[in-house]
């Protein structure tokens, strides 16, 4: 019998809870697994009791689903994806409703979407933040793609999804394409800068001021009441208190080599194809690829032994001033973020609602915190901002904490503690603030050595020149582009 509202094909253990949550909420979901024997283990274990049922077949699985039928993958992004879209192909008909809730790349879905759409099916490239807890009690969700299916999923996805503080859902349509996809890419990226300028504050207060595992808990405890209020402030200080089986101190056996599965370098990459200056997430990742090359870094650490001089400063206003400048470097990190989304939504004509993606994050994801309320009535106020930097809020933020920030910078420098995130993040600051930057020495040199002109600040833009530096060269000049 057609009763099931939802099915979903792929059983890790984000799939399981999603269906879970789907259960505890009302809806009746079937599931399917390429290994057959996972949803037998599924239902008689976490599944046990519910209203789920599920399938050894996809003709088995879609004979379950009510019209328009709606499906949602939780499986390895990448290729398994569109294999699996090309065994449900022969059970589907016009006007049934993929849903892609993994981690895919957004051109995957721009594809599948276009491609889905020419048989007359609607694709949903959703991304979904949260990690398993948020999977199971809600997560942000984010679907883009085929807007004609959101009216029929949009109930199941707000209803599972988290609330913020005023009772919103976590969730709402994002843009055409691969939109929903991309704008989950760039959660993840500003969540690889968040964590590393989480990790700078810890490798300064321990490294400068020495201070023990129950002292930086106090801290970041003491933090989280603060406009630091988030997530991952929360577990950090947390994890200080964690200990090993012998009593002692689990963070500091942990070996300091990050992984990565990827959408931070997607992050990047797309800015650098956009032209955008995503300074710190860049830096992240690539603070990242720097730890793992562990035994290279201790081969170098014995050739450049370096003593730093002992901290002589105001212990409390240090601890205050890293608070500070990590507010500063994080209020940076989702500008950029939210340029980026900008840039992509021009290139890609997709139409995005910077407001509604703030909302979005504000509960459920891994970035939660009570600071996407202040850029959510950023883009409230002026839904054109062209940057957060040009909000009065977030300008009086600034301000607030620029002494601070350069103290801890140049602080960090003379003690030789590594703040990549910091350091970018008060670079672009002072870039992106400067009327007039070195660039003019640079088209010079351009100019110079390959002809590659240059415009006049007393001449109208798009007017460009060349100039026979040497008395030597010729007056042609190379082909104008942008790389």
């Amino acid at each position: 019998m057609a009763d099931r509202d939802i099915g979903l094909i792929g059983l890790a253990v984000m799939g399981q809870n999603l269906v879970l949550n789907m259960n505890d909420n009302g809806f009746k979901v079937v599931v399917f697994n390429r290994t057959t024997s996972k949803v037998d283990d599924f239902l008689n274990g976490p599944a046990k009791g519910t209203d789920v049922t599920g399938a050894h077949s996809l003709e088995e699985f879609f004979k379950t689903l009510k019209r328009p039928r709606k499906v949602m993958f939780m499986v390895k992004a990448g290729d398994p994806v569109d294999a699996l879209i090309g065994e449900c192909l022969p059970f589907l008909e016009p006007g049934d409703i993929i849903i892609d809730g993994g981690n895919s790349h957004f051109p995957d879905s721009e594809r599948r979407y276009k491609m889905l759409k020419e048989k007359g099916l609607h694709f949903v490239g959703c991304g979904i933040s949260g990690g398993e807890e948020g999977a199971r009690h809600g997560p942000s969700i984010l679907p883009g793609g085929d807007e004609d299916a959101w009216p029929e999923i949009k109930n199941i996805l707000q209803t599972i999804a988290a609330k913020s503080d005023e009772g919103d859902p976590c969730c709402d349509w994002v843009g055409e394409g691969g939109a929903g996809h991309y704008v989950k890419m760039v959660h993840n990226g500003i969540e690889y800068g968040d964590m590393q300028l989480i990790c700078e504050a810890y490798n300064l207060l321990k490294t400068v001021l020495g201070l023990s595992n129950e002292e930086l808990h106090e801290i970041f405890a003491k933090w989280n009441t603060t406009e630091l209020d988030s997530y991952l402030i929360e577990i950090t200080a947390d994890i200080f208190t964690k200990k090993d089986e012998d009593g002692s101190h689990l963070v500091d056996k942990i070996l300091d080599v990050a992984g990565q599965k990827g959408t931070g370098k997607w992050t990047a990459i797309s800015a650098l194809d956009l032209g955008m200056p995503v300074t710190l997430i860049g830096e992240a990742v690539f603070a990242r690829c720097l730890s793992a090359i562990k035994e290279e870094r201790e081969d170098v650490a014995k050739l450049y032994p370096f003593t730093p001089p002992s901290f002589s400063g105001n212990k409390e206003q240090f601890i205050e001033d890293v608070r500070l400048a990590l507010y500063a470097s994080k209020i940076i990190s989702y500008a950029q973020g939210f340029i980026l989304m900008r840039a992509a939504a021009e290139d890609m004509n997709w139409h995005l609602h910077y407001g509604s993606i703030a909302l979005m994050w504000r509960g459920g994801c891994i970035i939660r915190s009570k600071f996407l309320g202040d850029i959510k009535k950023a883009y409230d106020k002026h839904p054109d901002l062209r940057s957060l930097l040009f909000d009065d809020f977030f300008k009086k933020e600034i301000l607030k904490s620029e002494a601070s920030w350069r103290r801890v910078v140049a602080k960090a420098a003379e003690m030789a503690v590594p703040t990549p995130c910091f350091a970018t993040s008060l670079s672009f600051f002072d870039g992106y603030r400067s009327g007039r930057l070195p660039a003019n020495l640079l088209q010079a040199q351009r100019d110079y050595f390959g002809a590659h002109t240059y415009e006049r600040i007393d001449e109208p833009r798009g007017k460009f020149f060349h100039t026979n530096w040497t008395g030597t060269g010729g007056d042609v000049s190379s082909s104008s582009y942008n790389a």
